[in-house]
């Protein structure tokens, strides 16, 4: 059984004593790859040298994460664009809107993610979406944008049914992760209602472990309990949930 994670920052500070190890471990559990998105400028290089040690393991994207956007978003997004015209990445990401933890540079935010979006479709690439509390925002920006063949993952999906519907309309996949294993989280009725046609999985590690790991620092081999979970609520196999989501993966990134 081999499953792919879509989404984790293995390049973080975080993973410093262990990152190889760590690495070993999922690989040897059937995680066969791992996509890393950027954040800001300060985080390529780690993120690129990474890819170097593991290539065809560890697949880097390119994106301004809107939580590190700034007053200097215009020249942030200049050396985001030599990169993506340099370099060779799977995805624009990651990208999007938040409005849980600042408002401040909110427009700066909208002004990054319309550029990036814009960038995605001139490269012929999928983006990876951050929209924490801006689900509706960011879908109405798609819209309006009006790209056609635009296409993606809402990265960290936690949304209505509804919400779901829209970006799947849209022609985009949806992220799950760990908050799919949190009780009460909700996010189990929307897959369980929707299938797997349009899932892809990921851990966004170090971040949101899945039960029964959740407040710990999340690994990449959590990945097989988001599988393990999302196989539960829509009733299939592991097996057959990592064959379908890990396929949708290779054609959504191209792998």
């Amino acid at each position: 059984m081999q499953v792919i994670d879509t989404h984790i920052h293995l390049y973080a500070d975080e993973y410093e004593a262990d990152r190889k190890l760590l690495i070993d471990q999922a690989i040897k559990a059937g995680v066969q790859k791992f996509l890393l998105p950027n954040i800001d400028l300060e985080s390529v290089a780690g993120m690129e040298a990474l890819c170097r040690e593991h290539p065809g393991v560890c697949i880097p994207m390119m994106g301004l994460h809107p939580c590190y956007v700034n007053k200097e978003v215009e020249e942030q997004l200049v050396e985001v664009r030599r990169l993506l015209e340099s370099g060779t990445y799977a995805a624009v990401g990651e990208i999007g809107m938040d409005r849980h933890w600042s408002l401040e540079y909110i427009q700066q935010q909208e002004l990054a993610l319309r550029t990036q979006l814009i960038w995605a479709h001139e490269f012929d690439l999928p983006v990876a979406l951050h929209t924490r509390t801006a689900n509706d925002e960011v879908i109405a920006i798609i819209r309006d944008l009006n790209l056609p063949g635009l296409r993606g993952v809402f990265h960290c999906f936690s949304g209505s049914i509804e919400q779901a519907q829209a970006m799947i309309d849209l022609g985009f996949y949806l992220g799950i992760g760990g908050v799919i294993t949190y009780k009460n989280a909700g996010i189990d009725r929307v897959v369980a209602s929707i299938g797997l046609d349009r899932i892809v999985l990921e851990t966004d590690g170090p971040y949101l472990a899945p039960v029964p790991h959740r407040g710990k620092r999340n690994q990449p081999e959590f990945l097989l309990h988001i599988l393990e979970k999302t196989a539960e609520v829509v009733g299939v196999t592991t097996q057959q949930a990592a064959e379908i989501t890990s396929k949708n993966a290779r054609d959504l990134f191209r792998l």
